[in-house]
């Protein structure tokens, strides 16, 4: 009967031990940034935002994370009510709003909503990214400099 007890009393304490481990151990975070150097950023896309502005009643979002640690752009674009479809899109800078710029990255797949896209950044464009001086632009055969366009910006 001492055995039982001793075995007995073995199997409560470890027990007890692995379902305390259990209840302390840390979670993995269920949502937010994949890493802490990732910043999400925004543009909303208007035809007033254009240099200079059009008539266009198109309208769009670009919506991104920017990983400062690897330099990894990754981005949604998504567009309503252009007048025709999107011949070409870019990121272009640096410039800060109501300034144009020349491209400082194009788009290189699908064109059509929602456009999902990554590329890696050099050192100077992820500087201008982050300093506020890139601006995502959609062209069009009736906009060919721009018909929608917004300032990108951390959220």
């Amino acid at each position: 009967m001492t055995k039982f007890r001793t075995l007995l009393t073995i199997c409560i304490v470890g027990a007890t031990v692995a379902l305390a481990a259990c209840n302390y151990a840390p979670m993995a975070p269920t949502s937010g940034p994949a890493s802490p150097g990732t910043v999400a950023m925004t543009a909303g896309l208007s035809s007033s935002s254009e240099v200079p502005p059009n008539n266009s009643a198109g309208t769009g979002m670009l919506e991104a994370s920017f990983d400062k640690q690897t330099n990894v752009l990754t981005w949604t674009v998504t567009y309503r009510g252009l007048t025709d479809s999107v011949t070409a899109a870019h990121f272009h800078g640096p410039a800060m709003a109501g300034t144009n710029a020349g491209v400082a990255m194009g788009f290189s797949g699908n064109l059509f909503s929602p456009i999902k896209e990554s590329a890696t950044l050099t050192a100077a464009q992820a500087a201008d990214l982050m300093a506020g001086k890139w601006y995502v632009n959609l062209h069009t055969e009736a906009h060919p400099q721009g018909e929608i366009r917004g300032q990108i910006a951390a959220k």
